[in-house]
């Protein structure tokens, strides 16, 4: 006779086994697991889905960003554009951007998220044809800033819709996808520009936009989106099909439909009302974050790093700028699987501690060139704090505040709340973008050294005021914020 076999039945193996004979218990639990399985493959299926829908917004946020980095030249030959002219087309992106912030949060509320996503899109595919046919400048800015009012719809409505539809195990891990999927959108729209002309590069910008509209057409609304709207069987509906036709969505329902309940005997969510006690701790945290996301310089020294590094003495910038690109998106695919097992906290003041590093080396490679010290380490210092600066920014800083700000606002000042995060992000982008040649040129080192200072005050801050989301869902986490107000 053989000798039985103990394996671990958690992991779904055998526990024991007769030669020639077959036990009818465990044939029973191997279809059981078989069955729980198929039930978690089929959920999971929808989200992903979903998810995978949802971020081809974030893709067109990439592409729209990183389209006029390749093009500069020749958009200015071919239109007889003066650099300031040019100037304008870069920076009303970030104008039209704003602008679709402020109104992010009443569309999605309005029309649901899926809604908004649509009306992203087709602001989207108006501007790249405007692009597409423009032959003065006016035409290319009136394109240019409907892109970026798209794109600032999206940057609200993604993330939200996602963290809405997915389960608390998975939703800090999708979340972080809206961020990869902008960095993956921005290097491929910034490769393809220097094979193909402006005029197809605009016309590229469509593909996200129509796979988007086509796959809305198959995905659920966001759940809770729905309950807030009253619509009782469509929130069911949604739900179940989010969480697989066999499973039992009863708790979470009614999880959902009570924490909705409570809000709706509060009167209707006005600007002012985000000053109040029950949600001030909420906007701090929100607003706080993207402030010390755009601070610690990343669109100045995005933007410019070639400029950057060529000031800092190479003799060219795009070695520095092809490892930028290389950097980026293989360390925000790590930050997205490190998100639910490490936690929001403990990576973001990880990040924040490599920007620290980055932005010090930096530094100070501009200080001993200004010294005429070292000179030999120049190069080596500002592009490996650089790279440091974008690996740390990548794996934390860049897409963790997002996903705080998809979980800590209550459903009822939402569309305002995340409105408001959502402008003040894209402030701070045109601020930072718009100041940085006049810093650097003020003093170089002092730049950096003033963006590892926002990079320090990060690590206090999210120490002090931010709590941990991971692992919990949306009404849990903001009832215990709403418990330490």
């Amino acid at each position: 006779m053989a000798v039985p076999e103990i394996k671990d039945v958690e992991r779904g193996e055998i526990v024991s086994r007769v030669e020639g004979l077959g036990n009818p218990l465990l044939k029973k639990v191997a279809d059981q697991d078989d069955v729980e399985e198929s039930e978690i493959n089929e959920s999971y299926f929808m989200v992903l889905f979903s998810t995978f829908v949802a971020v081809c917004g974030s893709f067109e946020f990439g592409s729209c960003v990183g389209y006029s980095a390749p093009t500069q030249s020749s958009i200015r030959q071919d239109l007889n554009l003066s650099l300031a002219e040019f100037s304008m087309f870069g920076s009303i992106l970030t104008i039209g951007a704003m602008l679709g912030a402020v109104m992010s949060g009443h569309i999605s509320d309005l029309t649901g998220r899926k809604g908004a996503m649509r009306t992203s899109a087709c602001f989207c595919i108006t501007g790249w044809l405007a692009v597409f046919f423009s032959k003065s400048a006016l035409l290319l800015d009136v394109g240019r800033f409907f892109t970026g009012y798209g794109i600032g719809v999206f940057s609200y409505v993604v993330p939200v819709y996602i963290a809405e539809i997915s389960p608390k195990n998975l939703r800090g891990a999708l979340t972080t996808l809206n961020q990869l999927m902008i960095v993956i959108g921005s290097s491929v729209s910034f490769l393809i520009g220097s094979l193909i002309s402006w005029k197809i590069l605009a016309l590229t910008g469509l593909a996200p936009c129509i796979v988007l509209l086509f796959g809305l057409c198959f995905i659920p609304e966001s759940p809770r989106w729905l309950a807030k709207a009253g619509r009782e069987k469509e929130f069911r509906v949604a739900l179940q099909k989010l969480r697989g036709r066999d499973t039992d969505i009863t708790n979470e329902a009614e999880d959902i439909q009570a924490s909705i309940q409570a809000l709706e005997i509060l009167p209707k969510a006005r600007i002012q009302d985000l000053v109040s006690k029950k949600y001030s701790r909420s906007v701090i945290i929100g607003v706080s974050l993207m402030v010390f996301q755009q601070f610690v310089g990343i669109n100045g020294i995005g933007f410019y790093a070639s400029e950057t590094f060529v000031k800092a003495g190479l003799s060219s910038g795009k070695l520095g700028t092809i490892a930028i690109a290389c950097v980026q998106v293989p360390i925000t695919v790590l930050g997205t699987v490190l998100i639910d097992k490490c936690g929001r906290r403990p990576l973001i003041m990880i990040s924040s501690g490599g920007i620290f590093l980055g932005c010090i080396l930096t530094g100070t490679s501009f200080f001993l060139k200004g010294q005429s010290l070292l000179l030999e380490w120049v190069p080596f210092l500002a592009v490996g704090g650089v790279l440091i600066y974008i690996a740390a920014f990548s794996i934390g800083m860049g897409p963790v505040p997002w996903v705080i700000m998809s979980e800590i606002f209550p459903i009822n000042v939402k569309g305002i709340a995340g409105s408001l995060v959502v402008l003040v992000n894209w402030s701070g982008a045109w601020a930072v973008s718009y100041t940085f040649n006049f810093v650097m040129s003020w003093s170089s080192p002092g730049t950096f050294y003033m963006y590892s200072a926002f990079a320090a005050m990060t690590i206090i801050f999210v120490a002090k005021m931010v709590p941990e989301t991971k692992g919990k869902t949306l009404e849990e986490i903001q009832a215990s914020i709403r418990r330490e107000t």
